[in-house]
């Protein structure tokens, strides 16, 4: 299972890009990586282990700006066809995570 996190913040004045720049560190903080510059993506094991996280994302959204969240599974992000420069780019493996219990 994988969670996808998407926003648009607004970085106009000084206290929205400290608002930007929170959310973006608490999200790697949770262990999202980035995957493009306003999506983030975390492998989850389980639908229960990626519902903790989507909440702990929700807990953390900022004051202003959208955000969106998105649950797929290993199989549909596997059928994912990304392309730099009109070329195909093979999809990069995800880092293993040791997940203790």
């Amino acid at each position: 299972m994988w969670v996808l996190v998407f926003f648009d913040l607004p970085t106009e004045t000084k206290k929205e890009r400290k608002a930007y720049a929170q959310f973006r560190k608490k999200l790697m903080t949770d262990g999202f990586t980035m995957f493009q510059f306003s999506i983030y993506l975390r492998h989850c094991p389980s639908a229960e282990n990626a519902e903790v996280h989507i909440k702990r994302v929700k807990s953390m959204l900022p004051e202003f700006g959208k955000v969106g969240i998105l649950r797929i599974t290993d199989k549909q992000f596997g059928d994912m066809e990304l392309f730099d420069c009109q070329h195909f780019a093979p999809l990069q493996q995800p880092v293993q995570q040791l997940e203790l219990f």
